[in-house]
């Protein structure tokens, strides 16, 4: 919310030292965001008010172009009567102007030769469409103080004369703070709101806008019937007729509505915005000559459509509330009001309606038919019901001021919405939330600021409690929490100290911690980048990945209110969020790329139990804290890596090596190193994984990932480079070693022996390798793969698998037959489970 420090100290006795800065900070210290503190931009030269003499419209150009002459100041006073108080002929410029907004007579706005606008915009006398332009007529936005282009400045009748220093009228000594204030703070989007605010954080007297003499609900009132009372708890109306439809609006409120960033309309619309902004409260003006018969507020029907101002019509749903007259439905309550109503030019007799509409209502609506109005913003964040008169009432008097309209007697009133119910707490609440002494009344003092009425009296036990009955425009007041967050948040969050409190002794990581973070810096030092992709994915990427219906990973978590709502799954796997990061890096041109990410996932069972709701009145029993862990899915910790392009990079010294299915099952290694434990590898058959290329990795007979080359259809659908490699693996699953031993280092030299076996086509190399390594007994301290052949030598169906042997005696040197005895058994063992045979 944009506010005009001018328009927000008119209602607080401030001393003269207090500038923009001061006042922002009182803002920041009491918990409201402050976006921008900025002064209107300085005009430096002369800037005077005009008044157009006469406009010549210039022919022969692509777009319209005039030449104004524009009084701007008394005449030369060479050309006075000595004896006459004449002036003489007024000063006039030649101007040469674009717009077509104004009309001779019409007061605007010159930045003569000599000025320099905000921007450092110079202007000077030139010759341009073949006439001398002496200034410039300015808009909105190059005098700085909004963002209207459409047309110059026109300033209302009897504002200035001509050659009054506009600097003085326009204002441009002020400036505009920017707030953002939290959800929960609807009251905040109003002057009268921050106005208050600052008032308790400077300890100033206020004064506020809403205290208006309001007349009785009596007389020739508009008929009204609220059907819906839970959606419209308070409906207000209030008649002026007679209006002059052609007034202005008065300058001070033109101004005022441009620095907040709202475009003046017409009198009967800016005095609504107008007051909205003032006080907080949303107002709708009907055309009563539209408007047929008694109104009523209800629920939209089945099949019901509605032609809203923006010139669109809307099919309603059912959950809509509306406002609707003997021709049906004529607004979208709160949110916008119907075109078949709307105030235009010719509207004298107006009908100006404020309610209490419900919350949770409104923000449905807006939502649905995506009419994030200024209305709905305040709407559906709570409104202060005992506004709605008085809201109605200060528009009513704008109107008959500045529009010489009559105020009908009698005001529409239906329905009184609840009191707030009161909240009690020990009055040392605050500091023992705190940890801080607060001084003695300081709870009392601060909760009256807000406007509570507060009483205290002592509990059973003899323990000092605090009764706050919450003011009516404070509905998130609901609870002890609440009113301890307003006296710490008044009192200053920073004379809160900030105490690190001390690690116990002996305290530290924990195994599986230590696990995580060795487990990073391995993959980091072995090429990998870390990453943090989006927690939340596109149930539609399953289909990327080719998963059939059935599979468990499908099975996410749906969030309720998702940060894109295309991306409303909690994840069950990380690779869609490292795949689509790895996408993003290659379509920016990166072509070698190693990722990797260790972060939980969310695996719910085949049905979710539902989430207990409890109170916060006691603490929660043995049954409902089982309940709430039974409701909360498993969420195990994953590690997973991708991969593309060279995974060891080519250049001067030869040629590179292009990063495959190899290097996938490494990385799954080097965290089973990382982790202290060995990993079986076995052939796999699983989406999204390559069914030739794709690797099961298991620990101690369980399964505990997979790693390999992506399916090329997977590629494809998801915009990956080809041969794209993965691996996934559940870190929670892997077992943690039983002891650390001492590494054996045996003094010894070892006996190395090759050899090299022909076996079927399906045998796995790491399967008969852990056969020829339960072969060799304790004496085989390592086997390692070196060479594949397949061809005509060893016949069709078969290949051969070479594997180095090392053997060594911890205790011995060891004789070159007792190597070859446990090589000759490890080959016995390979030939007994495989039909392995000895490569001639």
């Amino acid at each position: 919310m944009r506010v005009p420090v001018s328009w927000l100290t008119q209602h607080l006795d401030l001393g003269e030292t207090t500038g923009a800065q001061e006042l922002a900070d009182a803002f920041v210290r009491i918990g409201i965001e402050v976006d921008e503190v900025a002064p209107l931009g300085q005009v430096t030269g002369p800037l005077v008010v005009g008044r157009v003499a006469e406009i010549e419209e210039l022919t022969g150009f692509k777009k319209p172009i005039r030449f104004c002459r524009v009084e701007v100041g008394d005449g030369d006073p060479a050309e006075r009567d000595e004896d006459s108080e004449d002036p003489g002929r007024p000063r006039t410029n030649g101007i040469v102007c674009g717009a077509t907004n104004f009309a001779e007579g019409d007061l605007v706005v010159v930045a003569l030769p000599g000025a320099v606008l905000p921007g450092g915009f110079s202007i000077a006398a030139r010759e341009t469409y073949g006439r001398t332009s002496e200034g410039m007529i300015c808009s909105v936005r190059e005098l700085g103080i909004g963002e209207d282009h459409a047309g110059i400045l026109v300033l209302p009748p009897a504002t200035a004369g001509p050659g009054d220093d506009a600097t003085e009228v326009l204002g441009l000594d002020d400036t505009v703070i920017e707030l953002t204030p939290t959800p929960d703070r609807g009251y905040a989007l109003s002057i009268r709101g921050l106005a208050r605010e600052l008032a308790c954080a400077l300890d100033a007297p206020f004064g506020d806008p809403a205290q208006v003499d309001l007349p009785e609900a009596e007389g020739d009132a508009w008929p009204v019937t609220v059907e819906d009372s839970e959606g419209c708890s308070r409906f207000v109306l209030r008649r002026v007729t007679g209006l002059d439809a052609g007034a202005p609006t008065p300058w001070w409120m033109r101004r005022r509505l441009l620095l907040a960033g709202i475009r003046p309309i017409s009198l009967a619309v800016d005095v609504t915005n107008y007051v909205m902004l003032e006080l907080g409260h949303p107002l709708h003006a009907f055309d009563t000559g539209a408007v047929q018969g008694e109104l009523v507020v209800r629920r939209a029907k089945a099949g019901e459509k509605l032609t809203t101002l923006d010139e669109t019509e809307r099919e309603l749903d059912a959950d809509d509330i509306v406002i609707a007259d003997d021709s049906g439905v004529i607004s979208l309550a709160g949110t916008m009001g119907g075109a078949s109503t709307e105030i235009t030019a010719d509207s004298t007799d107006v009908l100006i309606e404020a309610a209490h509409w419900d919350p949770a209502s409104i923000s449905r609506t807006a939502r649905r038919h995506k009419l994030f109005s200024e209305a709905a913003k305040r709407l559906e964040r709570f409104t202060d019901p005992q506004l709605c008169a008085a809201a109605t009432e200060l528009a009513a008097r704008l109107l008959r001021q500045y529009g010489d309209g009559g105020i009908r007697p009698g005001r529409t009133d239906e329905g009184a919405p609840p009191a707030h119910p009161p909240v009690t707490m020990p009055i040392n609440l605050p500091d023992r939330v705190a940890g801080v002494r607060y001084e003695r009344g300081v709870t009392v003092k601060r909760l009256a600021q807000v406007g509570c009425r507060v009483t205290v009296g002592t509990g059973d036990d003899g323990t000092a409690l605090v009764t706050a009955v919450p003011p009516s425009w404070r509905g998130d007041l609901v609870q002890a929490a609440d009113l301890v967050e307003e006296v710490l948040r008044l009192e200053g969050y920073d004379s809160i100290p900030a105490t690190v409190p001390a690690a116990p002794a002996g305290a530290g990581l924990t195994e599986s911690q230590r696990r995580r973070r060795s487990v990073a810096r391995s993959l980091a030092e072995s090429g990998y980048v870390e990453v943090l992709p989006f927690p939340f994915v596109d149930p539609a990427v399953w289909d990327d990945f080719g998963l059939p219906a059935d599979d468990p990973r499908r099975r996410g978590v749906t969030v309720a209110n998702p940060l894109e709502a295309d991306k409303a799954q909690l994840a069950t796997s990380l690779l869609p969020g490292l795949l689509e990061a790895l996408q993003r890096n290659t379509s920016r041109g990166f072509r070698d790329v190693s990722l990797f990410h260790v972060g939980q996932v969310v695996l719910p069972g085949e049905t979710i139990p539902a989430m207990p709701v409890l109170g916060v009145d006691r603490r929660p029993t043995a049954e409902e804290l089982a309940a709430l862990e039974a409701a909360v899915p498993a969420q195990p910790s994953h590690v997973a890596v991708v991969l593309t392009g060279e995974r060891s990079r080519s250049g001067w010294w030869g040629p590179g090596e292009q990063a495959g299915w190899a290097d996938a099952i490494e990385a799954a290694r080097t965290v089973a190193a990382a982790g202290r434990i060995e990993l079986e590898v076995r052939a796999a058959d699983l989406l999204p994984w390559h069914p030739g290329r794709c690797a099961e990795l298991r620990a101690e007979g369980r399964t505990v990932g997979h790693a390999g080359e992506l399916h090329p259809k997977v590629v494809e659908a998801l915009g990956l480079p080809k041969r794209t490699c993965a691996m996934e693996l559940d870190l929670d699953a892997v077992p943690f070693p039983e002891g650390r031993p001492a590494p054996a280092v045996s003094a010894y030299p070892p006996v190395l022996q090759d050899v090299a076996l022909v076996v079927p086509d399906g045998v796995p190399a790491a399967e008969l390798a852990e056969v020829l390594r339960s072969g060799g007994g304790e004496l085989l301290e390592n086997v390692a793969l070196f060479d594949t052949y397949t061809g005509d030598q060893v016949g069709e169906g078969k290949r051969s698998l070479a594997y180095k042997l090392r053997f060594r005696a911890p205790d011995r040197t060891l004789t070159v037959e007792e190597a070859s005895a446990a090589r000759d058994s490890a080959v016995a063992g390979a030939k007994e489970r495989f039909g392995a045979a000895l490569r001639a």
